[in-house]
C-alpha cells in the first residue's frame, strides 16, 4: 500500500462520510497531499550529499467553494499532512530547517477543484540569552529581524549559531554552532551605534548585502545570510544614516 493510499485511509477512519461528500467533485485530500510531497522534490536544497533542505511552511490557496467545504476539517486535515510530510522527508533524506506548519485560505482567482502551493523554508530561531521581549526591543540600540521576529541588539553583542552556546540559536542545517557574531559598540556622542559582523570560522561563511565577506561593517537595513537563513539589522536610535559599509 502506498504512501498516499495510507493517508486517505487514516483521513476516513478519523472523519465521518460528511468529509467525502465535501470534497466529492471538488479538491481531494490526496491531491493536496500528492502536491505537498511534489513541492518539497521541487524546492529542496542540497546540503550535503546525503542530506536536502526542504520547505517547512506550506500555504494551500484554494477556491472560496474548496476553502469553505475544508473548514471544518482543516486541523484534522493539517496534522495527517504535516505527519505524513514527515515520514515522506524521512524515506527521502529530506531535512527541515524548523517545524512543520500548514495553513490554508481562499483565493479569488481559483475555480472549484483548482489549488496551489506555495512553500519557504524558515528556521526556528530561539533566543538562549538576554530578554527578547517587546519592552527589550524598543530599548535596544538595534535589533535583528529573522523570519518576522525582532532580536534586542546591546552592546556587546551576540553570537548567532546552531549550537546551544549561542545567543541566538537558528535551527538551520546550513548554521554551524558558532557562526557569526553580530558586534555592537557605542557611539560615544550618542549616534548611532556601531555594528559589525565577524564570521567566526563557519563552514558556509556569510554574506552580507549579498556579497561574501569575512568582517563586514553593518548599517540600518544591512542583510546578512546565514546558512538558508536572512537576517535584518534594524538601528533603533540613528539621528543619521551611516555612509554604507567597508569590509575588513
Amino acid at each position: 500500500m502506498g504512501r498516499l493510499q495510507r493517508f486517505e485511509n487514516r483521513l476516513e477512519q478519523m472523519i465521518s462520510g460528511a468529509f467525502a461528500r465535501a470534497f466529492r467533485s471538488a479538491v481531494e485530500p490526496v491531491e493536496i497531499a500528492a502536491s505537498l510531497q511534489r513541492e518539497i522534490d521541487n524546492s529542496a536544497q542540497i546540503l550535503s550529499r546525503d542530506r536536502r533542505l526542504a520547505p517547512n511552511q506550506f500555504h494551500v490557496e484554494l477556491a472560496e467553494s474548496d476553502h469553505e467545504r475544508l473548514q471544518p476539517y482543516g486541523s484534522t486535515l493539517a496534522r495527517e499532512l504535516t505527519d505524513m510530510l514527515h515520514d515522506y522527508a524521512e524515506e527521502h533524506s529530506y531535512v527541515f530547517a524548523g517545524p512543520v506548519h500548514i495553513t490554508f485560505d481562499s483565493s479569488d482567482d481559483l475555480t472549484t477543484g483548482r489549488f496551489r502551493v506555495r512553500s519557504q523554508a524558515l528556521a526556528s530561531v530561539t533566543p538562549t540569552a538576554g530578554d527578547a521581549s517587546e519592552t527589550s526591543v524598543r530599548r535596544a540600540v538595534a535589533f535583528l529581524e529573522v523570519n518576522g521576529v525582532r532580536h534586542p541588539l546591546e552592546p556587546p553583542g551576540i553570537v548567532v549559531g546552531r549550537g546551544t552556546d549561542a545567543d541566538l540559536r537558528v535551527a538551520d542545517p546550513g548554521v554551524s554552532r558558532r557562526h557569526v557574531e553580530i558586534r555592537v559598540e557605542h557611539d560615544p556622542e550618542g549616534g548611532m551605534p556601531y555594528l559589525s559582523a565577524i564570521d567566526l570560522g563557519s563552514t558556509n561563511g556569510m554574506l552580507v548585502d549579498g556579497e561574501r565577506v569575512q568582517h563586514a561593517r553593518l548599517v540600518d537595513g544591512s542583510h546578512v545570510k546565514v546558512g538558508n537563513t536572512t537576517m535584518t539589522v534594524r538601528a533603533v536610535r540613528s539621528p543619521g544614516r551611516a555612509e554604507g559599509r567597508s569590509h575588513v
